[in-house]
């Protein structure tokens, strides 16, 4: 019996061993698991991070220079400060990227660099452009002064703004208004759209066609640009299968620089029928393509769909979206092109070649030069 004993002592304390190097094992895995877990968690959010801070620079570039730039982060924030403001800032690399988006695209407390292009462009013109704010001060310069002025973009803006409201500090007297879902927008394809050639996820650019106003404001102007994609293509085949092409027109531009939400709904399809028929189509010669589809007046069963650059339709916005928009009749006294180029060169000749002085303040992410929708 007391063999017996201490053998079951022996056994008692062997499983007592077991069980303390089983459970210390297991504590210092999980405290490995937790510790490796915490790194990854980590580090996914350094990635999220970094993805974000590089999409906003590469947004801004396009805005700015048409295509995103390639190179060291650094050194395109350097550029894109030097070519927009003409000095670099001393913020981290977040915040410099941050206040520059801000500056091109943001109407929070002031008109964006996109609202005061349009702004520009629509008050000496009366439309807009869908090229970048670089492209666009160039022409409208070439069309002013005969060529392209040297300076800073940011200057260069308030070169322009000066010719169109006046005095380059005042701001686009812009008004909040609330458009609401459903409002019809025409537009005009940039990007032909062929049955045969094109394929699913295909790019289609295209333009506000006209105006549309708003409570008397307006809130897209024509030249706006916006951007959808090809969904779906069937080619024509025999037997008198139609040639088909679906695409979401999923956003368009609106005045205040906005990419708002739009779709080829009910509303734009019966709208598009009733044009025809005023045109004289019948409703046999209109195609409704697909739920998200495009409508041509050209198409012809068991043809493949064949719509030139040019081609007007119409989508609407898909639900009530908060913008900012310019009385439509509102105009300028400097709105004829070869006035105000005299004006500017009579008056202010002198002035663009110091105007690169003016810089934003630093670490704000408004301008004077944008002012205040107040």
């Amino acid at each position: 019996m007391k063999k017996f004993s201490q053998n079951g002592f022996k056994a008692l304390s062997v499983s007592l061993c077991v069980a303390l190097t089983v459970s210390t094992t297991s504590v210092a895995f999980a405290d490995a698991a937790t510790i490796t877990t915490g790194t990854s968690l980590a580090s996914t959010s350094d990635t999220v991070n970094s993805n974000a801070l590089q999409d906003k620079l590469a947004n801004t570039e396009k805005a700015v220079y048409g295509t995103p730039q390639t190179g060291a982060i650094i050194d395109r924030i350097n550029k894109l400060e030097r070519d927009y403001y003409g000095t670099h800032k001393t913020s981290s690399l977040a915040v410099r990227v941050d206040n520059i988006y801000s500056q091109i695209f943001d109407n929070t407390y002031a008109p964006s660099a996109i609202a005061q292009m349009n702004g520009i462009e629509w008050t000496l013109m009366h439309q807009v452009s869908m090229h970048s704010i670089g492209q666009r001060l160039s022409d409208l310069e070439t069309t002013l002064y005969g060529k392209p002025k040297e300076g800073t973009f940011y200057s260069r803006m308030l070169a322009l703004g000066s010719v169109a409201f006046g005095t380059s500090q005042q701001s686009i007297p812009l008004s909040h208004t609330l458009v609401p879902a459903n409002t019809l927008i025409k537009i005009k394809l940039v990007t032909p759209v062929n049955s045969e050639t094109m394929k699913a996820g295909d790019t289609v650019k295209y333009q506000v066609a006209e105006d549309v106003v708003d409570d008397g404001n307006l809130v897209f102007a024509a030249g706006g640009a916006g951007e959808g994609h090809v969904t779906s293509v069937q080619d024509a085949r025999n037997f008198g299968r139609d040639g088909k092409v679906d695409i979401d027109f999923s956003q368009t531009q609106a005045f205040d620089g906005t990419m708002v939400d739009t779709t080829l709904g009910e509303k734009a399809k019966e709208e598009m029928k009733s044009e025809a028929m005023a045109a004289g189509a019948s409703i046999a010669g209109i195609a409704l393509l697909g739920p998200i589809g495009i409508v041509g007046g050209i198409f012809v069963k068991g043809k493949n769909i064949n719509l030139p650059a040019g081609t007007e339709l119409f989508i609407q916005t898909k639900s009530d979206v908060s913008l900012y928009g310019v009385a439509a009749n509102n105009t300028s006294a400097n709105n004829n092109l070869i006035s105000a180029a005299q004006t500017v060169n009579q008056s202010n000749s002198s002035s663009e070649d110091t105007s690169d002085n003016s810089v934003p303040p630093a670490g704000s992410d408004t301008t004077t030069a944008q002012g205040s929708n107040s």
